[in-house]
């Protein structure tokens, strides 16, 4: 690459941290690109909503001189990045969307942050959010809503819908977020771009939260993870070797790495998949998407077997997920909420809601070991396969819908009206009961124009595994298109 080669706004991280440290492009050359680029698509995308320029200028400059005196800090020196608003940085507020917490400031600064900017990355701003994470669109009464850069009038998902859709316009070369129920991995579906959802465990958590962090531990986050978005597959690799590993004293007793990937050519790969359930039909628009990619899976020689691995049933253990994540939300509730639960669990025994915010802690424990179980349900189905392949969600971007209550909401579709509260999530539980890696690559699109992404679902670990084969998936059906309007 020459330097009449390097264009700065869609490049990868990889290729951007090349660029830098062959002095094609200065740090804080490449930042002031940046910020024109935030002025100019901001403002009606509304996806980065805090920034610290000088604190971000001050970052640069020292990058540039450890690049002009040959110091490299790490693989992302002087690579600009931007952070969910759910972590906690110095300085700034990290609300999740709450009034209470507009003015709340946090001193310190979360783990995963610190990790990408040991590594010298630089933090152009944090991005929108759904209020308390508990959306697939991203807009709460601090920030306003998020637009989807293919089309202003559409969602780019939630929670992590700021960062996807800042990301996809070329507004920074990274972006990490939070996924519990899909909140990286459908907001990369609809705007086009990589998205990994790592092993239950692998990158910390401490930090993560709503209000100032102190640094204390911090409540478990038992389901929830930290995880990249990205223009490339190599991107999410790239990003995870940063981000994972122990977190203070776990870090005397291991160190983590990223384990190779099972394979490295396509033809190689043991691939099933499972495209269609009649609790959440694809829309056809969507599907014709995903059949093309598969007929072109299949061309080049990879090993496809259709079916769900012995054992694994679509709906059995939806129960046990539906309790550890209410089990999860409710573990702070007031003690007047929690009783007001234990009578109406009286009236309706059936209550899972109710049920997980109330019931002894050995009825949790009963539900974590059907979770190992169909953990290892999985495990040994990776035995004789390497991946499995599913939709992320059912429909591609939808338009804006804040309406309430969320239970009520509907998505319109060819075949007719669909839930948005049981369909949106049905394809994003399974990775995340079984706490296994899942990365989402972009297939295609539709007869719209509107981006759909395949969930790539890996052995649990083995993140390079899925991820590798979502760089091999882009040499049959491309990779990252950057959407119309927003030059490089």
């Amino acid at each position: 690459m020459n330097s009449s080669d390097f264009k700065p706004a869609f490049a990868t991280a990889a290729e951007t941290a090349d660029a830098l440290r062959l002095k094609r492009i200065s740090a804080t050359e490449l930042l002031n690109l940046e910020f024109q680029r935030i002025d100019r698509y901001n403002p009606k995308l509304n996806a980065i909503i805090w920034q610290d320029r000088e604190q971000a200028l001050a970052r640069a400059e020292q990058a540039e001189a450890a690049l002009v005196g040959g110091k490299s800090v790490g693989a992302l020196d002087g690579v600009p990045i931007t952070i969910k608003e759910s972590f906690a940085y110095r300085g700034s507020p990290n609300t999740w969307g709450l009034p209470p917490l507009k003015n709340a400031i946090s001193p310190r600064t979360a783990v995963a942050v610190e990790r990408m900017e040991s590594a010298g990355a630089i933090v152009l701003g944090k991005t929108n959010v759904s209020a308390m994470l508990a959306d697939w669109q991203s807009y709460n009464p601090v920030y306003g809503a998020s637009n989807n850069p293919w089309d202003l009038t559409l969602t780019p998902g939630g929670s992590t819908g700021g960062g996807a859709a800042a990301l996809a316009a070329g507004l920074g070369c990274l972006t990490i977020g939070s996924d519990l129920m899909g909140s990286v991995r459908i907001p990369a579906h609809f705007c086009g771009v990589y998205a990994h959802k790592p092993s239950l465990g692998l990158v910390s958590t401490a930090g993560f939260q709503p209000g100032p962090w102190d640094g204390s531990p911090g409540y478990p986050m038992d389901l929830s993870v930290m995880g990249p978005l990205a223009r490339s597959a190599a991107d999410l690799a790239l990003s995870l070797s940063v981000l994972g590993g122990g977190n203070g004293d776990d870090d005397k007793a291991w160190t983590w790495r990223m384990p190779a990937a099972r394979h490295t050519r396509l033809k190689d790969f043991r691939v099933g998949y499972v495209f269609d359930d009649p609790a959440s039909p694809l829309a056809s628009e969507v599907r014709s998407v995903y059949e093309n990619a598969l007929s072109s899976l299949s061309s080049s020689g990879a090993k496809m077997d259709r079916g769900w691995p012995a054992g694994v049933d679509a709906h059995a253990h939806m129960t046990t997920l539906m309790y550890l994540l209410f089990a999860l939300i409710t573990a702070e509730m007031p003690d007047d909420a929690r009783e007001s639960l234990r009578q109406r669990l009286q009236g309706n025994p059936e209550d899972v809601f109710a049920a997980a915010a109330t019931a002894p802690h050995a009825r949790w424990l009963h539900q974590t070991q059907d979770r190992l179980v169909y953990r290892a349900l999985w495990q040994k189905y990776f035995d004789t396969h390497d991946v499995f392949l599913m939709p992320t969600t059912f429909t591609a971007a939808f338009r804006h819908d804040h309406s309430e209550p969320m239970e009520a909401r509907v998505i319109a579709s060819a075949e007719g009206r669909r839930s948005y509260a049981r369909e949106l999530p049905f394809w994003i539980r399974f990775a995340t009961l079984a706490g296994l890696p899942a990365t989402v690559a972009p297939v295609g699109r539709t007869r719209a124009g509107l981006p759909v992404g395949m969930q790539i679902i890996g052995p649990m670990w083995e993140d390079g595994t899925s991820i590798e084969f979502a760089a091999r998936l882009s040499e049959v059906v491309g990779g990252f298109e950057s959407p119309p309007g927003y030059q490089a």
